[in-house]
């Protein structure tokens, strides 16, 4: 159940920094009553009262709420196809400590896991618990599969067995859920989120709520027949649509042989301005208009190679995507926007979401 204290602990979260007046109209109760949340929120050492910055109003000032200074934190972990890294988050969403490093393979989970229990030590019960991004799909038992870094069936669980919160999930999806509480998509109905790295994937978010699927696997729309049927997907199937808009499809394109790494390959080809790029552009603004005509979307943000595309070939990106749209879209066709997180989009989501199951947990 839902408690006052947990209501203004979400607003705190959601806005760190908002006064106490601010905080006490957001969840519906009086000044004494928000006082007495406060106090006993400190108490616990969850919040903190400073001096609010003058706003020039009549009155007695009032008081800006501030993560305590002793208060839980979230490990919030990203895993790439070359690296990892981990930030200790803070209510509020503000990173206090950052690791990072390359990884070679498979032995990542334990070097992750090892890097925690050093923070744990360091930390003690204020680390709460943790959120990981990662490159594939994650199961709702936290079992990861990866066809592009050829992962299979890996515990994720291995890198905190008995953490009091543990979430996981895909990469991309996370980012959505990220760029609809803090970043671009912020006040949306409906967001479509596109992240293009190794491979394409992204998030649906209604209403603030990430649509993952019966078994977790949403957002996969790398995966959908958008692409040349004639080209075969590591995931098993032909033409999927993430095989026409990333690197290995630039490399085709252009006649070069598959790419070792195709997100670097990638960000050197689309910065030359080759016309490989058009190609994959007008792709990806045909697949937006797809999704969109489905799924009645009223903002599209990209990420990841997605975002430096935007950057490099809008007008194609547009002109694929205005000709895709419905007539009764196209008059007032959703905005398509920059992810504004950039590549902090999925750790900053996996905090997000390990932390919105942990502030429900957070009792006084």
């Amino acid at each position: 159940m839902t408690t006052r204290s947990t209501e203004l602990l979400r607003a705190v979260h959601a806005h760190p920094g908002i006064t106490r007046a601010e905080a006490a109209r957001s969840i519906g109760v009086g000044t004494g009553a928000a006082t007495e949340l406060v106090g006993r929120l400190s108490e616990a050492a969850l919040v903190v009262e400073a001096p609010a910055r003058p706003s020039g109003a009549r009155g007695r000032p009032t008081t800006a709420l501030l993560p305590h200074p002793a208060g839980p934190l979230i490990a919030a972990v990203d895993i790439t196809h070359e690296s990892w890294r981990i930030d200790l988050v803070e209510l509020g969403g503000r990173t206090l400590h950052t690791a990072q490093a390359r990884h070679d393979g498979r032995d990542v989970l334990s070097v992750v896991a090892a890097e925690i229990e050093n923070r744990r030590s360091r930390y003690g019960p204020r680390l709460r618990g943790t959120g990981v991004a990662v490159p594939g799909t994650v199961t709702r038992t936290q079992r990861l599969d990866s066809a592009y870094l050829d992962w299979h069936d890996l515990d994720l669980h291995a890198i905190w067995p008995d953490a009091e919160v543990f979430v996981a999930g895909n990469d991309a999806t996370l980012a959505g859920a990220a760029e609809s509480a803090r970043g671009a998509a912020v006040g949306a109905s409906v967001a479509l989120h596109l992240r293009i790295g190794g491979g394409l994937g992204g998030a649906v978010v209604d209403h603030g709520r990430v649509l993952t699927g019966a078994s977790g696997f949403g957002g996969e729309f790398g995966h959908m027949p958008f692409g040349d049927p004639r080209v075969p997907c590591k995931c098993g199937a032909h033409g999927c649509w993430g095989t026409s808009v990333d690197g290995g499809a630039l490399a085709r394109l252009i006649g070069d042989p598959e790419p070792p790494d195709p997100v670097s390959y990638a960000r050197r080809v689309i910065a030359t301005g080759h016309e490989a790029v058009t190609v994959i552009a007008g792709s990806l603004g045909r697949g937006m208009a797809g999704l969109v005509n489905g799924l009645d979307a009223d903002v599209v943000t990209l990420g990841g190679l997605g975002a430096e595309l935007l950057d490099a070939a809008r007008d194609d990106i547009m002109r694929a995507y205005r000709d895709g749209l419905m007539n009764v879209r196209r008059a007032a066709a959703p905005a398509v926007r920059r992810a504004t997180l950039g590549d902090d989009g999925p750790i900053a989501g996996a905090a997000e979401e390990a932390w919105t199951t942990l502030l429900s947990r957070l009792t006084t």
